[in-house]
């Protein structure tokens, strides 16, 4: 009689309710995500953390990345402007790439060069003479010649230029298109209006703010008048829209953060205005300390004051809602001032001072070049710094 053979199988009976395995299975993958966001959390802090703690430093040396020379030793202005730099003498005008590699060259007779420069276009004049030159990216856009004299230009994005033009008796504003079309012309009568000393005009090129000086009374004030060359300003007389008047104080200089800010600038003051069609004044802030410089951006109005309970002199830094946000000593004068981002860059000659906008002093020293424009390249702690015959790339080290 044969004997069954024992097999090592067994037949499992089936559960009667799969959700205990669907919850496992569940339970097992939330595990996995959870392991893994964690993981990431921390490697995303732990990069963060370096970041801020490279970026907050204080740094004494600079090195050269990499070094682009240039066939120029002339005294030549410079700014930056696109994704380059411009170039600027009595000679004519170049745009250069990162490289300093001439892009194009346009000649021209300039005996005492201003520059205006927007994000998409700038134009150069002829101070005391009778050319503007508009340019974008690409090269010479048009040019315009003037009947008087200019003593101040501005642009707007779309290549509008507008040229306060020298009078004795009754100067002008006159605004252009790009190929020197009348597009806007003020006579100015000194009398009831004052002297124009600052124009400044809004990105897309409606509005145009003017800053004159008249004297009532024997007391020198200010007035700020905005102009709107849009369907706002049609109904209203010489399509002012907005006037203010100031006593006691010199605003002379206007400046646009954005398309719905002005700030204008004193020797005591600076008033924000906000809007786009009817610019109102929203603050006005009274300063303490006498203003040597001013700077800004589209986030930041920065002022270099004279420090006059110490030595020295005073770093102080606003935002667009005219909140301070740092108020810091600094040693030496500066005659280049700056903000690129959130760093506020100081230069003369070889001397350099960077400030963080949360009042770390990041670098302070000699850079090993006679700077003539500087500004932030890609990467952490570098900086694009233009010589008379060279570009650099530098890094800040310790």
């Amino acid at each position: 009689m044969s004997q069954k053979k024992k097999t090592q199988f067994r037949l499992l009976t089936p559960p009667e309710d799969l959700s205990e395995i669907k919850h496992k299975v569940l339970k097992f993958r939330l595990t996995k995500i959870r392991r893994a966001l964690v993981f990431l959390v921390l490697l995303f802090l732990a990069v963060c953390g370096t970041f801020l703690l490279l970026d907050n430093q204080t740094y004494t040396r600079v090195r050269t990345a990499s070094a682009y020379p240039g066939d120029r030793t002339d005294s030549s202005g410079y700014a930056q402007f696109a994704d380059g730099i411009v170039r600027y003498n009595r000679d004519g005008v170049a745009f250069l790439n990162r490289k300093n590699e001439e892009q194009w060259i346009q000649s021209a007779q300039i005996q005492n060069p201003i520059i205006s420069v927007r994000e998409k276009a700038f134009a150069i004049a002829d101070n005391g003479g009778n050319t503007i030159l508009v340019f974008t990216e690409q090269g010479l856009k048009g040019e315009i010649e003037t009947t008087l004299p200019i003593e101040k230009i501005t642009v707007s994005d779309q290549g509008i230029v507008t040229a306060i033009l020298r009078n004795e008796s009754s100067p002008e504003i006159m605004s252009y298109d790009a190929v020197g079309n009348i597009l806007v012309e003020q006579q100015v009568i000194m009398g009831t209006t004052g002297y124009p000393v600052a124009i400044e005009m809004s990105d897309d090129g409606n509005i145009l703010a003017a800053g004159y000086l008249y004297v009532d009374s024997a007391v020198l004030k200010s007035r700020v008048i905005f102009y709107n060359f849009g369907e706002t300003g049609q109904e209203k007389q010489d399509k002012i829209v907005t006037s203010d008047d100031y006593n006691n104080t010199v605003m002379t200089e206007l400046f646009f953060m954005g398309d719905d800010r002005l700030v204008a600038v004193g020797d005591d003051r600076f008033a924000i205005y906000r809007g786009k069609d009817e610019p109102e004044k929203e603050k006005e802030i009274e300063l303490d300390q006498e203003i040597q410089s001013v700077f800004h951006s589209d986030r930041y109005i920065g002022f270099i004051l004279l420090n006059e309970e110490k030595s020295g002199y005073e770093l102080r830094l606003y935002n667009r809602l005219g909140e301070q946000v740092i108020r810091r000593d600094i040693s030496g004068t500066y005659n280049h001032v700056k903000i690129a981002g959130d760093e506020v860059i100081m230069y003369d000659g070889s001397r350099c001072c960077i400030i963080t906008a949360a009042g770390i002093k990041k670098f302070e020293g000699n850079i090993n070049a006679d700077a003539l424009e500087i500004f932030k390249a890609p990467g952490l702690n570098r900086y694009y710094v233009m010589s008379v015959d060279e570009l650099r790339v530098i890094y800040l080290t310790k």
